[in-house]
């Protein structure tokens, strides 16, 4: 193969590599977004969650419901505030994995280029 052939094939190799670290950055960015964001939702619930429990449980509070409130008793309001704060557990329990998933990919990739790039200074 000409040396052309080479430079066009690294090349075309360190676009993808370019293109794909990009992608994978962006999404680990927004990973962490997702994750900080998931985190206050679950400080923000337990706070509540504190001050409900802080009342007698025979007392009815109301909820916040889109645009009106409801009555509802304090037990299911804390309830719906544990509930709350496991699926966000949950949410960023996934987010971890497939950011370790989206980084082992990446280091994955540099690392087939990294053997591209030797193996074509062995050949010349």
């Amino acid at each position: 193969m000409s040396a052309k052939g080479v430079d066009l094939e690294l090349k075309k190799a360190f676009q993808e590599l370019q293109a794909k670290v990009l992608d994978t950055t962006q999404k680990l960015k927004l990973a962490d977004l997702q994750i900080d964001s998931l985190t206050k939702t679950i400080q923000h619930a337990q706070l509540t969650q504190h001050e409900v429990k802080s009342y007698p449980s025979d007392i009815n509070m109301y909820n916040g419901v889109g645009r009106m409130f409801l009555l509802t008793s304090s037990d299911d309001i804390v309830k719906m505030l544990t509930e709350k704060i496991e699926s966000s557990r949950t949410k960023i329990k996934d987010l971890e994995t497939s950011k370790a998933y989206l980084e082992r990919s990446m280091k994955d990739s540099e690392e087939n280029l990294r053997e591209l790039v030797a193996s074509k200074q062995k050949d010349r």
